[in-house]
């Protein structure tokens, strides 16, 4: 259990630290920028998917696919789903987010909100993970990873269009991240085997996140050359996750 707790916090602080990249903002110029985050979207996108049906899901489903692995994997999408409706959950993966001058202040404060309930279920999805194998755990944890970097970039230009001072953006952007370490430790404390649902929930949300944030964000590229290139860095995020099969 000591080992478990050792890597699931060692690993949500790796993904809280990442909130930082947000100075790339200031150093990057914003086309490059912009080059960069559509071949981490086609990789986070593959990531994710592989991560769901290579780890997660023959996870779950070991003891049989049930009506209760598809209930919990459901539960997941509609949790992202109304989170995504209610608490304004905004994956701006692109850069180039435009809202009305007028509601600039409340898009900040509820993508913090919003972003700190979604990193707070990701500590807990890979504590999670960790409980049920240390495989699956750096598994979920690289998927984790590869889809805060664009979102981390994309929620600090958020911050600072809706006026924030960069200093503050990158404060206010790390304490939000800090909420996985809070879910991380919800696990472990409950003391409770959570995994059963743990994990068939991490792979209905990362499922939503995949399908309905980063792949619609790849269809608005049309260019022949660079859909190709997302359709290689898509894969290459797959076969990540195949590759990491062979530390079981």
């Amino acid at each position: 259990m000591h080992t478990q707790i050792f890597y699931s916090l060692l690993s949500v602080i790796v993904v809280s630290l990442l909130s930082l990249i947000g100075v790339l903002v200031l150093w990057i110029k914003e086309g490059t920028l912009k080059k960069i985050l559509l071949y981490f979207v086609g990789f986070s996108a593959g990531a994710l998917m592989g991560d769901v049906f290579l780890h997660l899901l023959p996870e779950a489903a070991e003891e049989g696919f049930g009506l209760k692995v598809a209930l919990y994997v459901i539960t997941g999408i509609v949790f992202s789903f109304i989170v995504e409706k209610v608490v304004h959950w905004h994956h701006c993966h692109n850069m180039d987010c435009r809202v009305n001058r007028k509601n600039i202040k409340s898009l900040a404060y509820m993508n913090l909100i919003g972003d700190g309930v979604h990193n707070f279920i990701d500590g807990m999805i890979i504590a999670g993970s960790y409980l049920v194998s240390f495989p699956v755990g750096i598994a979920t944890t690289m998927a984790v990873i590869f889809h805060e970097i664009p979102q981390e970039l994309g929620d600090f230009g958020v911050l600072l269009y809706s006026g924030f001072k960069k200093k503050m953006a990158l404060l206010f952007n790390f304490l939000s991240a800090l909420c996985a370490v809070l879910g991380a430790l919800t696990v472990f404390l409950i003391q409770k085997d959570l995994t059963s649902f743990l994990i068939p929930f991490a792979a209905g949300t990362f499922l939503y996140i995949a399908g309905s944030d980063l792949i619609p964000e790849l269809h608005e590229e049309t260019m022949l050359g660079k859909s190709i290139a997302q359709i290689g860095v898509f894969l290459l995020g797959v076969l990540v996750m195949a590759g990491l099969l062979l530390l079981e």
